[in-house]
Parts: C-alpha cells; sequence; structure tokens
C-alpha cells in the first residue's frame, strides 16, 4: 500500500536518536543547584570583597576569624584575617564591613567584647566615630591608640604578687579588726555598729551628693557629653605623644614621692582643713549674706556710671584750664620762687623741733611748781594775811612801788 512504512522503517535505535544528553541535563542541574546553595549559605560573589578595614589591638585575645563585627549591637561585618604585626605582641585584624555598618571615620575606635554566655567567644565593638571627622577608605587602618581589648581574669590575678597577696590579706584583715573592734570610751560599740548608726545621717549626706552630682551635668544640653568627648581627644593626644606622656608620668611620680616624704606635715594640714573649711563656710555665709547690699549699691550706682562720660567730656574745658594754670609762667614760677623760702622754713621747723622740748620743759615747770606753790597760804604767824602766795607777791610789788617814790639825783629809792 502507497504511504505506509513497514516496521523496519519506523524504528530508529536509541543512541541514533538526536537532543540532549541526560547526563548533561543532570550535570547542568546538579551545578546550578550547588551555586543556589552556595549563595544562599555564603551570601557572597566569590573572589570580591566589600568594604574592609584593618585595626591593630595589644592582643587578638581569642578574637578568631569569621567572629562577628558589631555596631550598637547590630551585626555589620566579620573578621576575614588575623596576623601578628612584625616586632610587636600586637595583632592586626582585618574585617570585612557591609553596607549597614558604613561610614567609618578616622577617630572610630574598636574594642574586643565578650560575647554574651549563650554566644560564646568574643566580637569586635565597632564605635563609627563624629560624623564631622572625615571618613575612611576601604583597607585603612586603625592605630593601636584607637582600639581596646577586655582584662582577662588571669590578668588580674598575675598582677597580685605574693607580696600584694600578702598586703592585700593585711588590709583586709585591718578592715575586719577596725569594724569589729570597741574601743574603751565609745560606749561598747564596735565600729561596724558605730556605722550603722551613722546610717540615719546618709539622707542628707546623699541629698548633698544629689546636688553635686546634678552640678556635674552641667547648666546646657550635653555638657557632660561634650565634656567626655574633650577628656577622650586629651587621652587620645596622650596616646599619640608617648615620650610626653612618659615624662608626665615620670613628674608626676617624682611629685608624689615629694609629697610623700612631707607626710608628717601633709597630715597636719589635712587636720587642719576642717576648721579652715568651716571659717571659710561662714566667711562666705557673710559674703552672700552682703550681696544683696552691693547689689543695691550697684542698681544705684548705675545712674552715676551712666553719667560718667557726661562728667569726663564736662571735665575737659576744666582740665584745660588747670594745665594752663600749672605752667611755667603761673603756678610753677610761683612754686619756684617760694622754694627759698621753703627752705627757710625747713630750717624753722628743726630749730624748732630743738626749741619745743625747752619750751615743754619750762611749761611743766609752770605748771608742776610755780602754780602750785602760788597757791601755798603761809603761816607767819602775827604777820600772816591767810592770803594765797601769788597774793602776798603782788601786795609786796605794789607796797614797794609805793616807798619807792622817794627819789634823788640817783633816783628812787626806798627808806626803812
Amino acid at each position: 500500500m502507497l504511504g505506509r512504512r513497514t516496521s523496519d522503517e519506523e524504528r530508529v535505535p536509541r543512541k541514533d536518536r538526536s537532543g540532549a544528553s541526560p547526563f548533561v541535563v543532570g550535570l547542568v542541574v546538579l551545578v546550578v543547584a550547588c551555586i543556589g546553595v552556595y549563595f544562599g549559605f555564603a551570601k557572597h560573589v566569590p573572589f570580591t570583597h566589600g568594604f574592609r578595614v584593618k585595626a591593630v589591638f595589644q592582643s587578638s585575645n581569642s578574637i578568631r576569624k569569621n567572629s562577628p563585627v558589631r555596631i550598637a549591637g547590630v551585626n555589620v561585618g566579620k573578621v576575614t584575617k588575623i596576623e601578628g604585626k612584625p616586632g610587636t605582641d600586637a595583632a592586626v585584624v582585618t574585617m570585612e564591613i557591609n553596607g549597614k555598618g558604613l561610614p567609618i571615620h578616622k577617630d572610630a575606635t574598636m574594642k574586643i567584647r565578650p560575647r554574651i554566655f549563650l554566644e560564646g567567644n568574643f566580637f569586635v565593638d565597632v564605635a563609627p566615630g563624629t560624623p564631622s571627622a572625615p571618613t575612611i577608605d576601604s583597607g585603612d587602618t586603625i592605630p593601636l591608640t584607637q582600639t581596646a581589648t577586655p582584662v582577662q581574669f588571669d590578668q588580674v590575678l598575675t598582677t597580685f604578687q605574693s607580696d600584694t597577696r600578702t598586703s592585700l590579706q593585711k588590709t583586709l584583715e585591718g578592715f575586719g579588726t577596725g569594724l569589729t573592734y570597741k574601743p574603751p570610751k565609745a560606749e561598747d560599740l564596735d565600729a561596724a555598729e558605730s556605722l550603722n548608726d551613722a546610717i540615719r545621717f546618709g539622707a542628707r549626706s546623699l541629698r548633698g551628693t544629689a546636688i553635686v552630682a546634678d552640678a556635674f551635668l552641667g547648666t546646657e544640653d550635653h555638657d557632660l557629653s561634650r565634656l567626655i568627648a574633650g577628656l577622650n581627644r586629651t587621652t587620645e593626644g596622650l596616646g599619640r605623644n608617648e615620650e610626653q606622656l612618659k615624662d608626665l608620668v615620670t613628674n608626676f611620680n617624682r611629685t608624689v614621692a615629694a609629697t610623700a616624704s612631707e607626710a608628717v606635715a601633709l597630715r597636719a594640714s589635712i587636720r587642719l582643713l576642717g576648721p579652715t573649711l568651716q571659717n571659710a563656710d561662714s566667711a562666705l555665709d557673710a559674703l552672700n549674706a552682703s550681696f544683696p547690699n552691693t547689689r543695691a549699691f550697684a542698681r544705684e550706682i548705675l545712674p552715676g556710671v551712666n553719667q560718667t562720660a557726661a562728667t569726663i567730656d564736662a571735665a575737659f574745658p576744666w582740665i584745660a584750664q588747670a594745665r594752663k594754670l600749672l605752667a611755667p609762667d603761673e603756678l610753677q614760677g610761683v612754686v619756684s620762687e617760694l622754694s627759698p623760702a621753703t627752705e627757710d622754713l625747713a630750717k624753722v621747723v628743726d630749730a624748732t623741733l630743738q626749741l619745743l622740748p625747752q619750751a615743754d620743759l619750762a611749761a611743766k615747770c609752770a605748771t608742776n611748781v610755780i602754780l602750785p606753790t602760788g597757791d601755798v597760804k603761809i603761816d607767819d604767824g602775827a604777820f600772816s594775811t591767810g592770803e594765797e602766795n601769788y597774793k602776798e607777791f603782788w601786795y609786796s610789788m605794789v607796797g614797794l612801788a609805793g616807798e619807792g617814790q622817794d627819789f634823788d639825783g640817783n633816783g628812787m629809792y626806798v627808806r626803812f
């Protein structure tokens, strides 16, 4: 029959068929699945990397590769490499930061912190810095002065050497003895009981402490934060100038040693500090009481102060006239002519200084001798008049004047 194929013509062997091989299809599917799984877990394109930054730490301190990098508790990257810094014990930690952790500024700080108990190990805590500071580029390094590592318990223990531990034990024993010791005249109360009694005064003390703490906050917003930021910049500056910092510590050590050598005088000074503060408190109270009067005086003097400029302007003509009055042809000439008289007057004053003691003696003689003698009444028996001596003297003068009225060629005479 035409158009109909035989059974041999319809059959084609499988190996002769054309199209995709099942092996190739399966291999492609497997590769695509592996790539999808890799991107699903790694979330990273091979042979590329994100923003990288290096930081120099005093020690790596249990930081491992792939340890998280966090900003304010949020994961923003991971540690990619840890290597030692040649010639030192420091470690250089390389981190890769994603977009959530950018930008990072040049004053950024990094600290190695322990993770919570269930997480274990450590992480790098990043403070990205102040927005006003310039940003760093990928591959830049944060210096050692801007990094920190946590203190481990074994480091704390190694600081307590044998003599230090002994001193600490003695300190604790002394503290215990001080709390349990009862002085002979302390109303049978030990130090701990006395301390308990002193707690009732704690309210006023804590109230004063709260006032001081509130004062430390400053008068404007962010005063304390700006103070801490300034202190941070100061410490960073000290860290950058290690030689000057060494000199500062050395000089401070000498100063403390000199202070310790004067311990007796310092103890006496501290003992007198209490009365001094009490006197200062009284003085400050008096000063504070004077402030209302001072403020009132300041308010009253303001009109005069406001007129000071006009007074000065009005004084200029008088000053011009006074300058002419003091010119050489006026008062200066008079002073020149008076200079000789002044010199003579000075000599008179010098002579007077010698005369005055003699005049004083004469006055004392008249006061203490002559006048008391004139007031004496002389008892002369039948010839007594009962009058004071000075009256008798003047009576005799009058009698002599009367008797002396006779005269001859030689003048007046008295006949007895």
